[in-house]
């Protein structure tokens, strides 16, 4: 589960890609889920059988009480085996004691840019050295600060770090004037990913060939990571009508009518459509129905009907709409 525990962060990233939605606001999101309470957590890693949580931001350490409140919420609910990990850009023994102290089974480090060159004057290396948690850093590969980089690496190999995260330097709708301030530019038609970002991720690793460093692509992201969490989401989801792909996503036929409920009637009586491959969904006010059968009676029925795909996610982000 992707836990987002707040947007307040004071480091100011200039390729910071959170979205406009959840930058700089005190928000909570567990996955696609806005968080009014707590119990909306555990409802959402339930849902898609979280084998652990990634807790993020904006700078979860700008909220602690509320972050360590989590964390021991989560470990008390799911048990130990519940991996938690967490990423932050504020460097702080204290904190990170407390953290561990709650049940934080790791924390990934994410060094602002000025300090890539100097990162052992941040205490760092004090944080690494005291604690039993697994310590990473994760930084983006920035193309125009690749001696930057390099020295961030040799110095935190040199303090001990048990892993380094590399991710490919990406565009999204809240950071896009970096290409016009930084000229960078795509890497091509089909990718967010900011040219060479990856070249210099290979560089690295190819320079510090005995260390942990992990290389995260854009596309990577999207094609492993979060494919494996919707269809894990889906498969927990899916109600005997949907028909899950094997991205994810979830099929179903929805018809829309004034008066559900005389749908539900109408497809009974004349139709013999079983109960549990319709369902009235009240929030969205829409009929939602095996595919296969709305596309053998649509053409029969007074009423719109549609084949979507769908997201397993709380917004039910539609794929693609197909009219009958």
């Amino acid at each position: 589960m992707v836990l987002f525990v707040t947007g307040v962060c004071n480091t100011g990233c200039f390729y910071c890609p959170v979205s406009d939605e959840k930058k700089g606001k005190d928000v909570v999101f567990a996955n696609e889920h806005l968080v009014t309470e707590r119990d909306d957590i555990i409802a959402e890693a339930l849902t898609m059988d979280a084998a652990g949580t990634g807790i993020t931001g904006g700078d979860p350490l700008m909220k602690m009480g509320r972050t360590l409140s989590i964390i021991g919420m989560l470990k008390e609910r799911f048990g130990d085996e519940h991996h938690i990990h967490l990423y932050t850009s504020t460097i702080d023994l204290n904190k990170v004691r407390e953290l561990e102290a709650a049940g934080l089974d790791e924390i990934r480090f994410h060094p602002p840019v000025d300090t890539w060159e100097c990162v052992a004057k941040t205490g760092i290396g004090d944080i690494i050295s005291r604690t039993e948690m697994d310590v990473g850093i994760e930084v983006p590969a920035i193309p125009d600060l690749s001696a930057e980089l390099e020295i961030l690496v040799a110095d935190v190999i040199r303090l001990g770090v048990d892993f380094i995260n590399i991710n490919e330097l990406e565009f999204s709708e809240s950071n896009w004037d970096m290409m016009a301030s930084r000229e960078y530019q795509l890497k091509d038609d089909i990718s967010a990913a900011v040219s060479g970002s990856e070249e210099l991720a290979k560089n690295i690793i190819k320079k510090f060939p005995n260390a942990r460093i992990h290389y995260c692509s854009s596309s990577f992201k999207d094609s492993v990571q979060l494919r494996k969490r919707l269809i894990r989401t889906a498969e927990k989801i899916a109600k005997e009508y949907d028909v899950v792909t094997e991205d994810g996503t979830i099929i179903k036929g929805l018809i829309y009518a004034d008066d559900l409920d005389a749908v539900a009637d109408l497809l009974r009586s004349e139709y013999d459509v079983p109960d549990e491959l319709m369902f009235i969904d009240t929030k969205r006010k829409r009929m939602e129905i095996a595919s296969w059968i709305v596309e053998e009676i649509a053409s029969e029925l007074p009423y719109k009907c549609y084949v979507v795909e769908e997201y397993p996610t709380a917004d039910r982000l539609e794929v693609e709409r197909t009219p009958l």
